[in-house]
């Protein structure tokens, strides 16, 4: 298997020869960067390229590492044990009618590879990394309640996704080929733009790169305009059909832009680019 990139999502040559290389070593794939970069579609894109079904497992505050690999339902177990029913009493006597099967687990069982994608770890507890150490590396998990050993038919391509908000242990780090997508240059964002609207207007679409980089570019912000987010505005912007002279002042002075919601996303950054505004009127 090698990714070579796909129409639908512009790889830089770094990030294929990552991808290639977590391949080549067996190793997961971890892939940090600013949210909205692309993380989760990379996982997305190279399973449809690489004809390999997609699993995905997304992360939450309350995730256990457990549940990846199963859960017993006992409450289920006692409930049907209080039933007077035959078949009731049949299921209740197997109990591999109350373990659920977690993702994880779903990959290992495959009769063919898959790729497997882990959304945004960092979201979980500190120690939820260290807690799929073993079943990462070894491809392997131990069923206590049915004291089964499931290995993977398979090694699943795994891709770990984070936004840098924990810090992940060393050991876990050392399993893993780790790239960080670095936010696009002009020339990439270009190429990305022309995926998702190709038929855009030249004119709409130069003042709109300008406009967000500026935005982008302004020192003091909670949370910068991303990838995602720049495809969004100009999703609005074709839709309202605005014109691109709406988009900067006659003299280059920055101006708020429309529909600066879809950029911005809290008051003190548009407080401060209403001050920038304001500041450069008054300097004319």
């Amino acid at each position: 298997m090698k990714f070579q990139g796909s129409q639908d999502y512009v790889a830089t040559d770094d990030l294929m020869l990552a991808v290639n290389a977590a391949i080549t070593l067996q190793r997961p794939l971890l892939v940090k960067g600013e949210p909205g970069t692309g993380k989760t579609m990379l996982a997305e894109q190279v399973a449809a390229a690489l004809n390999l079904p997609l699993l995905q497992w997304h992360i939450k505050s309350t995730t256990k590492a457990q549940q990846g690999l199963y859960e017993y339902d006992a409450v289920s177990r006692l409930r049907d044990s209080q039933l007077s029913d035959d078949e009731s009493a049949a299921k209740v006597r197997d109990i591999r009618n109350y373990i659920v099967k977690g993702t994880l687990w779903q990959a290992f069982e495959s009769d063919q590879p898959v790729a497997l994608l882990i959304d945004e770890i960092d979201k979980a507890d500190i120690e939820f990394p260290n807690d799929l150490l073993r079943e990462l590396d070894r491809m392997e998990f131990y069923v206590y309640e049915t004291r089964e050993l499931i290995k993977a038919r398979h090694r699943p391509l795994v891709f770990i996704t984070s936004n840098n908000e924990k810090e992940l242990p060393d050991a876990f780090l050392r399993r893993c080929f780790f790239h960080y997508i670095k936010f696009p240059e002009p020339t990439t964002m270009q190429k990305i733009v022309d995926v998702h609207f190709p038929g855009i207007k030249q004119e709409l679409l130069s003042a709109a790169m300008r406009t967000f980089f500026e935005v982008r570019n302004l020192p003091g912000l909670k949370k910068k305009p991303s990838t995602s987010e720049l495809l969004d505005w100009l999703r609005l912007l074709v839709a309202e059909d605005l014109a691109p002279e709406l988009l900067a002042s006659k003299d280059d002075k920055v101006i708020i832009p429309p529909l600066v919601g879809a950029l911005l996303k809290n008051e003190q950054d548009i407080t401060l680019f209403e001050k920038l505004v304001f500041m450069q009127s008054r300097n004319r």
